[in-house]
């Protein structure tokens, strides 16, 4: 087999995801995926890589992966290398699935359990939807889309909303209260009443179903290390399950110190870039639980990798989403594959709402549970609407 032709596709609406399609000669088609800096990612695709892979056999897999990851400007980061060859990487998996007519989880080594649990990330229908991505500015709070408009619910009504997930079997949620602050502070400080206003969540939530919700906490990186500190020791009687990315991800030194200094597992990251990124925070003890995100950390040739060092350190995985469906579907596959996958991150705005609209399936998920998708390769295709739309670009390189 040959790759005989490499296909981007991006649409003006959703202007964050890009689209790869793996074209071969014996007529599979394999489906990627990145998200973020659409625009570049195709560039770099295009400009860089297709001459690279055009050609090549798609099943050499680790080898292509190689090929995309080593050159001089992709080095451990989730920059616009690292999502172009994970995109690829994805494509390249979904094709060497539909070759062998098995699932992509199966390629991977097959099921390690039969569910994966969820937790819901208390997202809203257009949250980064578009390219209109700066933290706050794009919550949409009290423009209700549908019943998951979920984000205004945890800043307004925790409580109501903790009752509602527990009603269709999700027992974990991960809410981001503390931005605002950030924001308005540059992450230098937080004061008092500040505090108090970020607070309030999760005393609703523990007032209304007591410690039948877990409540992980999303930090986008947005705080230095002293107020990060203060902030978790403020939260620490509301028990939560993890902290995720308190500071920014480029010292491991700091976030040891930080994850040292609670008893609250930290969570890391879907921000840093292949396995010897998060090799030198697993080194330090500075992270707790391992995320990763598929369509940025060099797909799921790395993610496998991250996933296997992680359980050497005895750490479990926890892939990211919040980001588009194949992406998703992704994690999904891989989360399956993983002995020590933990938990899966999901957004039902987005699999009730808009992933729905782009691509022809979603994962089955029931009562708190997700399971695995059965058909070859990743088991899904855009639909026939995207190919229609008048304000999607496409890009080709062929042979």
């Amino acid at each position: 087999m040959k790759i005989t032709g490499i296909e981007t596709l991006r649409a003006e609406e959703f202007a964050n995801v890009l689209w790869v399609r793996v074209h071969t000669d014996a007529g599979i088609v394999g489906l990627g995926e990145t998200f973020y800096g659409a625009g570049a990612v195709e560039a770099h695709i295009h400009d860089t890589l297709a001459q690279r892979l055009l050609g090549r056999n798609p099943l050499h897999v680790e080898a292509l992966n190689r090929e995309m990851v080593s050159l001089p400007m992709a080095q451990s980061s989730t920059g616009v290398e690292y999502r172009a060859a994970s995109a690829i990487d994805i494509a390249l998996w979904d094709a060497f699935g539909k070759v062998c007519g098995q699932p992509v989880h199966q390629m991977l080594g097959g099921l390690c359990r039969e569910k994966q649990r969820i937790y819901n990330t208390c997202a809203g229908y257009r949250y980064v939807r578009t390219n209109n991505i700066v933290p706050v500015s794009n919550w949409s709070l009290g423009e209700a889309a549908g019943p998951y408009e979920d984000l205004d619910a945890f800043m307004n009504r925790a409580d109501v909303l903790a009752e509602d997930l527990l009603s269709q079997g999700i027992t974990a949620m991960k809410i981001w209260p503390f931005d605002p602050a950030a924001q308005e502070t540059a992450g230098l400080h937080i004061s008092a009443a500040q505090m108090k206003a970020a607070i309030a969540p999760f005393e609703k939530i523990r007032k209304a179903v007591g410690d039948r919700m877990e409540i992980m906490v999303e930090f986008h990186s947005l705080w230095n290390l002293p107020t990060a500190l203060k902030i978790a020791r403020e939260l620490e009687a509301f028990e939560p399950t993890w902290y995720e990315d308190p500071i920014r991800m480029n010292s491991p030194q700091a976030l040891a110190e930080y994850a040292r200094s609670t008893d609250v597992w930290v969570c890391a990251s879907e921000t840093l870039g292949s396995r010897w990124a998060f090799k030198d925070y697993l080194d330090r003890d500075a992270a707790h639980v391992v995320m990763v995100d598929l369509c940025w950390t060099g797909g799921l040739t790395e993610g496998r990798k991250i996933a296997a060092m992680a359980e050497t350190y005895h750490r479990p995985f926890a892939p990211h989403d919040c980001i588009g469906p194949v992406g998703f579907i992704a994690a999904v596959h891989t989360s399956f594959s993983q002995p020590n996958t933990l938990i899966q991150e999901s957004v039902r705005a987005f699999y009730r709402g808009w992933y729905n609209e782009l691509v022809t399936a979603m994962p089955r998920i029931e009562n708190g549970y997700v399971y695995p998708m059965e058909g070859p390769g990743l088991g899904v295709e855009l639909r026939s609407e995207v190919f229609e739309r008048s304000d999607l670009t496409v890009r080709r390189s062929v042979l």
